[in-house]
């Protein structure tokens, strides 16, 4: 009962840990792109994701290493670490929606979609958006480390190199966007989410257990012993949807910041009315949102790297993408409409494809 409570309480407590050594460790304030609904300025964030996640893994290493903990610890207790989380997804999600004012649209709407927009606790200290994501992308990072781990431990004299791969380009995905933390506070998330089951249910459980499915289904098979082809094929599709998805990021940032700064060497052009400007060169030109493309490019090719393309289970974290991304393409198509007006009707003549050039 012990062993399950430890299992159970896992996730809060490293949870806890995170929150922590993001109030207490230094951090950039930067001023974003969101206002705040009261006051109408920009508000302001501390970002210090990458930091946590060293000094959390570093934490980690040293508890292993010390022998108070198995190296495989959170792979032998991923279940009840599962449920721990998404106990703690649902009480959380309770009390932040509850603890603020109604929007009116009905409680169980509220209940997933929520109610506060960007809530910052701690007199700003810290965002719950921001600390969301760090949170879940953190305890994901040492759910791969695990379960990789376990994989070592299973099959020391013939490990598999696409579990290696697996581990290496998802923690370059983890170690990506908190370096590029900065860029994603001009993303959909931020300006259009409200903070309720989606968003807090999903970063504390979904988030840091689903995305490393693929391991769940490999870390206890052997080496496949497929053809480099395939690892080689695996890498050159994650990192061309990096590529995309990192590159209309960055191009979209560099546009918010200054709109007349050319990126990598391509002049911005521009849809203007006087008030509001559109770009469609570059990426942007691509496809209206050619950065959920790289998204989706990115999740096939973890997929591909564990080596095992005929197992089902690697396969549902690109599908679980398609899903939620193209529902995502419309609704954002709906507010870019109603924003810009003829201004996105012009964009969509001039870039008729929504995420997948000549296809969709």
């Amino acid at each position: 009962m012990t062993d399950l409570l430890a299992g159970f309480f896992a996730p809060w407590a490293v949870f806890g840990v995170i929150g922590a050594l993001h109030l207490v460790l230094p951090a950039r304030g930067v001023t974003g792109y969101v206002r705040d609904e009261r006051s109408g300025e920009l508000l302001r964030y501390r970002l210090n994701g990458l930091l946590v996640l060293v000094v959390t893994v570093g934490l980690w290493c040293a508890v292993c290493a010390s022998g108070a903990m198995d190296w495989d610890w959170f792979w032998q207790h991923r279940f009840q670490s599962a449920a721990g989380a998404l106990c703690l997804g649902l009480l959380a999600t309770v009390a932040v929606v509850l603890g603020a004012p109604t929007t009116g649209r009905g409680l169980l709407a509220e209940l997933f979609f929520g109610r506060r927009v960007n809530p910052q606790p701690f007199d700003g200290r810290a965002d719950a958006k921001m600390f969301l994501y760090l949170a879940g992308a953190v305890l994901l990072e040492l759910n791969l480390l695990s379960f990789a781990a376990h994989h070592f431990t299973a099959f020391p004299d013939d490990p598999s190199p696409g579990v290696v791969l697996y581990v290496v380009l998802f923690s370059w995905f983890v170690c990506d966007y908190l370096v590029f933390e900065r860029v994603h506070l001009y993303t959909y998330d931020l300006f259009a989410e409200r903070v309720g089951f989606k968003l807090v249910w999903g970063c504390l459980c979904w988030y840091p257990y689903f995305y490393a499915v693929g391991l769940w289904a490999v870390a206890d098979r052997p080496n496949p012993q497929v053809g480099t082809w395939l690892t080689v094929a695996a890498a050159v599709v994650f990192f061309a949807g990096w590529t995309l998805s990192r590159g209309s990021n960055l191009q979209k940032f560099s546009f918010k910041l200054d709109p007349e700064r050319a990126f990598l060497g391509i002049a911005p052009k521009v849809l203007a009315d006087g008030d509001n400007r559109v770009l469609h060169s570059g990426f942007w030109g691509v496809s209206r949102h050619v950065n959920y493309l790289g998204e989706i490019a990115m999740a096939v090719g973890l997929a591909l790297a564990l080596g095992w393309p005929g197992v089902l289970w690697p396969w549902l974290y690109p599908l679980y993408y398609v899903a939620l991304l193209f529902p995502r393409e419309r609704d954002d198509d709906r507010r870019c409409a109603e924003k810009y007006g003829g201004l996105w009707e012009e964009y969509r003549k001039r870039v008729p494809w929504r995420i997948v050039p000549r296809v969709y």
